[in-house]
């Protein structure tokens, strides 16, 4: 029973079936990339000789040359016919000594498997740590605003994301005034090259936001900062960029390509804020708008990024926008600690098992 739970980390059966269900629908997504939709005219037989045939050079592919001859030469000699040979040893007796094709073939595979693992053990420990760089650069606990409350949450698709929230006092017009800058961004990609964007993204907007610059001013900066390396415009970024004055509610903002947020008012009317401009990192000498509208008391900001809204089922339907602000509307009297608890026991229930192409975050602001 030791070795059992062991192995399995204490992980129930139903629990273990999830994770296989959710890895082998995860590999066949990464190895059938790119197989054409079945042609008009071509049997059932074809489609799938076609569809085994493009799966197996999919993952030798994904192999280094060297892991590939082993690979073959081992499926060479599990199949082969004889399943051995035998020979003579020996000047002046005669040995016979039997060898088992089969097993060598599994030996040679097995030696593959090993060499994988441990590329994998080796980038699975560069990545947690760069997950805990990750979370270093995002904020911890919320920022405590009187009259207000805040919470976030971030899931990678992935060992590390390529979303980004944050939240940064940053110095007003005049001493004393000081503003709440909210950030949410989505950058271009996946994994370790839109960590690494996110990054660069972070540090340049840490060090602008510490200027009284006009948040326009602000974002054209970032903007023209990002077009230096984003690759032609190919690693942009979308990102809803607010600034509060705590003591009025006035809030003012730009939203960059990003997906509109919801601001739902205590009434229970819903207004969408999406004057602003083009993604960053697309066109240096890129305009941006100023948006400007009120939080009052019992208002709702939700900022999300689209894998959120796009987050799909085992049937590929998304989550969509209407979903999510149902659950804002059923938390709206909660505290947003617990309405962002709710948002994402509702994508959980809605997605099940099925493995998610996009990084999910949320930021929620209310006034109370």
């Amino acid at each position: 029973m030791r070795f059992w739970d062991r192995v399995t980390e204490g992980l129930a059966v139903h629990q273990l079936w999830g994770q296989l269900e959710k890895d082998a629908r995860s590999s066949y997504r990464l190895y059938s990339a790119g197989m054409d939709e079945r042609e008009e005219g071509q049997s059932k037989g074809d489609r799938v000789w076609y569809v085994i045939r493009t799966l197996f050079w999919a993952i030798i592919e994904k192999l280094s040359p060297v892991r590939r001859v082993l690979v073959l030469l081992g499926l060479i000699l599990v199949f082969f016919p004889s399943g051995g040979f035998t020979f003579d040893t020996g000047r002046n007796h005669l040995e016979l000594r039997e060898f088992d094709l089969h097993v060598f073939g599994a030996l040679l595979i097995f030696l593959v498997l090993l060499l994988e693992l441990a590329d994998r053990v080796v980038m699975k420990r560069d990545l947690e740590i760069a997950k805990d760089i990750q979370a270093w650069l995002l904020p911890g606990a919320p920022l405590q605003i009187p009259g207000y409350g805040i919470a976030y949450a971030t899931r990678p698709a992935n060992t590390v994301a390529g979303d980004y929230y944050d939240v940064i006092l940053r110095p007003g017009p005049t001493a004393g005034e000081d503003r709440i800058l909210f950030v949410v961004a989505d950058v271009a990609g996946k994994s370790i090259p839109a960590a690494m964007l996110m990054a660069t993204f972070q540090a340049s907007l840490r060090t602008l936001a510490n200027s009284r610059a006009p948040l326009v001013e602000m974002v054209v900066d970032l903007n023209r900062y990002a077009c230096s390396n984003s690759q032609g415009g190919a690693r942009f970024t979308t990102a809803f960029l607010a600034e509060l004055d705590p003591a009025t509610g006035e809030l003012a903002y730009v939203n960059a390509g990003h997906n509109v947020p919801i601001l739902r008012r205590t009434s229970g009317t819903v207004e969408r804020p999406q004057v602003g401009g083009i993604p960053i990192g697309v066109l240096e000498a890129a305009s941006y708008e100023l948006g400007t509208m009120r939080i009052d008391n019992g208002d709702w900001l939700v900022i999300f990024t689209d894998g959120v809204v796009e987050a799909v089922n085992s049937k590929g339907d998304e989550y969509g926008e209407e979903a999510l602000i149902q659950v804002v509307n059923q938390s709206a009297a909660t505290a947003p600690a617990e309405s962002l608890k709710n948002i994402l026991a509702s994508l959980d229930s809605y997605v099940g098992n099925t493995p998610q192409h996009d990084d999910m975050t949320c930021l929620l602001l209310k006034r109370s």
